[in-house]
């Protein structure tokens, strides 16, 4: 094995690819790629009653989305856990000829009944000294050891936790499959693994770890446990409650860059700027600055955030961007002709099509509301029929435009917003959208005025 730092990812392929699994992902790859070591995916695949083929190339395809990607000289994998079966049970073997573990032939509601008896919490050791060997209906527990644990934590510091408060536990199942600490365990050993960057659910799973670790004759990783994401309410984001899938966001239009740069900022700060390329951030992130108190993933933020992003976008990076999301009739030219002038105001680039779908369609969608707003004045009726009348003639470009109309609403005495207001609903069907007069450049003379005199007519002017 290389000497080298190795870190690993290893996610369970049982859902959507997570926004806090992406976070941990990204200050894994972080820390790969900055000291020239090794960024180790691993799919943790036994769990076979959950485990989908779809989720895997989920996790596989997410990564990739975010920048890791397997074509990267940092990245290892996949590899897949279901493949060290072997391992696992020889290693269990090991621990129990050892003396570091035993069997134990009590079923959960006879410790329960004997823990109530004695006035103990859970298992307290009984089959320590039977000297029971493997048979049906046997579990292999680990034999703690006295005294304290110690985790060495690089973003907590030293944790200690007292081996009196953890019982005697299970490494292999009554029907034979290892559990996940010891599989968690093998894998990272067999694997070279040095570091281990994971969320700090984790943590209480880690002295057992590492008792496995220092039981089996190998040192420990280096510990790091990041806090968890939460949501407004300052709850643990959970998949049944809150939009926690990375997919989801990009195929709402969320930009890679925005994301990876948001993710980043959850728990950690790269500096007075948070909108920074990953070419900043990735030498820049280190362990020791992570905070300590839960990171709260607010969806408003990242939406500010990849508006940035957006507005960083060429006009040509920003058409071909929008393209997924806008009807396959819809007029590229012409959309490339508006696309600068929505660009200020778009949150996702799957907003692009809302924002100017009255360009492409024969009838808008009138809001009523906005419609009753505009046309409530007095002067609104005769200066759209004076607009209508001028624009018949005149140049058609978007300073002209807004010329003509300065000239026109002189005679009531209005400011250019209010003059706006009726000329914009007739026209796109609502009163906020892109600049006015650019989206009547973009329509055009014959249509701009064919909505104009049908509006008109609607009003009786």
């Amino acid at each position: 094995m290389s000497t080298s730092p190795r870190y690993r990812f290893a996610p369970s392929p049982t859902g959507f690819f997570h926004v806090g699994g992406a976070r941990t992902a990204l200050f894994n790859w972080a820390l790969a790629r900055s000291t020239g070591g090794t960024f180790v995916l691993r799919i943790e695949d036994t769990d076979e009653a959950r485990n989908r083929p779809e989720w895997t190339q989920g996790i596989i395809d997410s990564l990739a989305w975010i920048g890791i990607a397997a074509d990267d000289p940092h990245f290892e994998g996949p590899l897949f856990q279901s493949e060290y079966a072997d391992a696992h049970l020889a290693a269990a073997q090991r621990l129990f000829e050892a003396g570091d573990a035993y069997y134990c032939e009590m079923t959960p509601d006879e410790i329960q009944t004997l823990a109530k008896a004695e006035g103990v919490t859970g298992y307290a050791g009984w089959s320590r000294d039977l000297g029971l060997g493997p048979g049906a209906g046997r579990v292999l527990r680990f034999r703690v050891p006295d005294g304290v644990t110690v985790v060495r934590d690089q973003v907590r510091g030293d944790v200690e936790f007292d081996n009196d408060t953890i019982e005697d536990f299970v490494l292999v199942r009554s029907n034979g499959t290892p559990v996940f600490l010891l599989a968690n365990v093998v894998d990272d050993m067999t694997m070279g693994i040095t570091n281990v960057v994971r969320a700090e659910e984790h943590l209480p799973n880690t002295p057992k770890q590492q008792m496995i670790w220092q039981a089996l004759g190998h040192r420990p990783p280096v510990w790091a446990h990041v806090p968890v994401l939460v949501n407004d309410q300052r709850k643990k984001l959970s998949k049944r409650r809150d939009k926690v899938a990375l997919e989801q966001y990009r195929d709402e239009g969320y930009l890679a860059d925005a994301m990876v740069n948001y993710l980043m900022t959850l728990g950690w700060s790269p500096g007075e700027d948070e909108i920074q390329p990953w070419s900043m951030m990735e030498p820049a992130f280190r362990l020791e600055d992570v905070n300590l108190s839960p990171a709260f993933f607010d969806v408003k933020k990242l939406g500010a955030f990849n508006g940035e992003y957006i507005r960083m976008m060429s006009v040509d990076e920003l058409v071909q961007g929008c393209d997924p999301w806008l009807p396959v009739d819809w007029d590229r030219s012409r959309f490339a002709a508006i696309a600068p002038h929505i660009q200020q105001r778009l949150v996702t680039l799957a907003d692009a099509p809302g924002v100017v779908d009255f360009l492409f369609i024969a009838e808008p969608e009138i809001d009523e509301a906005s419609w009753d707003k505009a046309f409530a004045p007095e002067y609104a009726v005769p200066l759209l029929r004076n607009l209508a009348d001028a624009y018949e003639t005149c140049d058609w470009d978007h300073a002209t435009l807004k010329a003509v109309m300065e000239t026109e609403m002189e005679t009531f005495e209005i400011k250019l917003g209010k003059a706006q207001a009726g000329t914009r609903v007739a026209v796109t069907g609502r009163a906020v959208g892109p600049p006015l007069f650019e989206a009547l450049e973009v329509m055009g003379r014959d249509e701009s005025l064919r909505r104009i005199r049908q509006a008109l007519a609607t009003l009786g002017g």
